[in-house]
C-alpha cells in the first residue's frame, strides 16, 4: 500500500494544505520515501507565527520545500496536481470548481490503496467513544487492529503498521469526508444534529459530507445508521437490505432487514437478545447507550464472540473529556464534559447524570440554535447555571427571569470559584458547555484540562 501511495504521489505537483497535525504528518510521510520531490505547504498564519513554530523552522530548511502563506494563500490552487487537504481548511466561500478533482488528503489515499478491511465511524457527537470501543473489542477478541484518524492519530503516522489481515477502525470527521471518493467497509453514522455550521455553507451541506462514509461503498459493504435521528431521515438515503437499522426506543424498521433495537430492558439483534441494559458499566446514559449498540451491531456483522464483545463494552472506561469524574470535593462530585459543543450533547449527559445541581455553560457561537437547551434548563431540577462567554450570554438573558440562579463568568476559573461556593452538597457540578471552545482555548482539550486543574487547585 505504501508503495503503491508514492507512486502516486511521485513526480507530481503537490500542495499540502494546512499546516497542523495531519499537514505535518503528510509532509514527513513524503519526506520519508520522496526526499527531493518539491512540495509548497500553504498556511493561513502569519509570519510571526511561523517563525515560533519548531515544526516551521525545520521545514524551512528543506530546499525542496516552499512556504506560502498569508491571507491568499489559497490563490491559485488549480497549478497543482494534487492537493493534500488537511480536514480543518474549509472552502466555505470559495469556487473550488477548478481544481475540485485533484483535492486528496490521507484518508483518500489509505482508502484508495489500502488492502485491509476498514471500519469507518462518523456522526456529530459519540465518534471517539464509539471508536475506541470497536477497537478495544476487536483487540480483546486476538484480531490485528489499529485506531487511526480523527482520534488524534493521523493516518500516515501508523500506515506502515497497517497489513492486509489487518482491521482498521477509523474515526473518521466531516471534514475528512466532505470531499472524499471512497467508503469503508463498514460505514457507521451515529447522529446528526447542527453543528460546524461556521465551516459549511449550509447545514445541508455538513449533512450531505456526514453521508458521504455510505456513498461509495459496494454491494457487499454495510451500512449502520440511526433510525430515530431526525436529519439522518429527512435524506431518504436508498440504504440497502443487508444494512443495519439503530433503534434505542424500538421504531419500525422497514428499510432493512436488520435492526438492532432496546425493549424490556434488553437490547436485541432482530429477535434476538443481546444485552442486558442493566448490566453494570462505566459509559453511562442513553448516547452511550445508543453507541454500545452501533458496537453490538459490528461484532454481530463480523461474527464475534457475544460474551467477549459484552465483556469489552461493560469494562470500557469513559473517555477523556467525555462525562470524565474529575473527583469529590467538598462532597461535591466534579465532571468534566468538555467535548460537549452543541446542545444536545449537554442534555444527554445531565440526564445521564441525574443529581446535576451547578452547570457551567458556554462557549463560542457557531450559530447553533439553543432553543432546546433553554427548554430543557427550564423544566429541569438544575438550580444553579454559570455561564461563559460566547453562548453563555443569550443563555444567561433567556432563563434570567426564571427561578434558576443564572450567574455569569468570564471564565471557567471563576466559574469553578462560583460553583465550589453555591454546589449544594451531595450532589453534582457539571461542565458541559453546549459550544465549541475556539476562540477562548486551543480546542476542547485545553478547556476540560483548565475545568480539571481548577477543580483541584481551588478545592484544595
Amino acid at each position: 500500500m505504501v508503495k503503491d501511495i508514492i507512486s502516486f504521489l511521485k513526480n507530481k505537483k503537490i500542495a499540502i494544505l494546512g499546516f497542523g497535525i495531519e499537514g505535518k504528518s503528510t509532509y514527513n510521510f513524503i519526506r520519508k520515501y520522496l526526499p527531493e520531490q518539491q512540495v509548497d505547504i500553504l498556511v493561513k498564519c502569519s509570519g510571526n507565527q511561523v517563525s515560533s513554530d519548531a515544526d516551521f523552522i525545520r521545514v524551512q530548511k528543506d530546499k525542496f520545500t516552499k512556504f506560502i502563506e498569508g491571507e491568499n494563500y489559497l490563490d491559485n490552487l488549480e497549478k497543482y496536481d494534487i492537493i493534500m487537504k488537511s480536514p480543518g481548511i474549509s472552502f466555505k466561500n470559495i469556487d473550488i470548481s477548478k481544481f475540485k478533482e485533484k483535492i486528496s488528503s490521507q484518508l483518500e489515499l489509505f482508502l484508495e490503496y489500502t488492502k485491509s478491511f476498514t471500519i469507518g465511524i462518523t456522526g456529530t457527537k459519540g465518534k471517539s467513544t464509539t471508536s475506541s470501543l470497536i477497537y478495544e473489542m476487536l483487540k480483546n477478541q486476538n484480531k490485528e487492529v489499529e485506531l487511526l484518524g480523527n482520534i488524534g492519530i493521523p493516518i500516515f503516522d501508523e500506515i506502515e503498521k497497517v497489513q492486509e489481515n489487518t482491521i482498521t477502525v477509523l474515526e473518521i470527521s466531516s471534514h475528512a469526508l466532505q470531499y472524499i471518493k471512497k467508503s469503508t467497509n463498514i460505514s457507521i453514522l451515529l447522529n446528526l444534529y447542527e453543528e460546524h455550521l461556521d465551516y459549511y455553507k449550509s447545514f445541508e451541506e455538513y449533512r450531505d459530507a456526514k453521508f458521504n462514509i455510505f456513498k461509495f461503498q459496494n454491494k457487499k459493504d454495510v451500512a449502520i445508521f440511526n433510525l430515530e435521528n431526525e436529519q439522518i431521515k429527512k435524506k431518504n438515503y436508498p440504504y440497502k437490505k443487508s444494512d443495519y437499522g439503530i433503534t434505542i426506543n424500538n421504531v419500525n424498521n422497514n428499510i432493512t432487514q436488520n435492526t438492532i433495537y432496546a425493549k424490556d430492558g434488553y437490547i436485541y439483534y432482530n429477535d434476538k437478545k443481546i444485552y442486558n441494559i442493566s448490566d453494570s458499566r462505566k459509559l453511562k446514559g442513553n448516547h452511550n447507550l445508543n453507541d454500545i449498540m452501533f458496537v453490538l451491531a459490528v461484532s454481530n456483522i463480523l461474527n464475534l464472540n457475544l460474551n467477549k464483545t459484552v465483556k469489552t463494552i461493560n469494562e470500557f472506561n469513559t473517555l477523556e473529556h467525555r462525562l470524565e469524574y474529575v473527583g469529590k470535593f467538598g462532597d461535591v462530585d466534579y465532571y468534566n464534559d468538555s467535548i460537549a459543543t452543541i446542545p444536545e450533547a449537554t442534555i444527554e449527559s445531565i440526564k445521564a447524570l441525574e443529581n446535576v445541581n451547578t452547570l457551567i455553560v458556554g462557549g463560542n457561537d457557531r450559530g447553533v440554535n439553543q432553543e432546546n437547551l433553554i427548554e430543557f434548563l427550564r423544566r429541569s431540577k438544575i438550580e444553579n447555571i454559570i455561564c461563559l462567554p460566547k453562548t453563555g450570554q443569550y443563555v444567561y438573558n433567556r432563563l434570567n427571569e426564571t427561578n434558576k440562579k443564572v450567574m455569569k463568568t468570564e471564565n471557567i476559573k471563576e466559574a469553578v470559584r462560583l460553583a465550589k461556593k453555591i454546589t449544594k452538597k451531595n450532589t453534582i457540578c457539571l461542565l458541559s458547555p453546549a459550544a465549541s471552545s475556539y476562540g477562548y482555548f486551543k480546542n476542547f482539550k485545553e478547556r476540560g484540562n483548565m475545568f480539571k486543574e481548577y477543580v483541584k487547585t481551588i478545592n484544595n
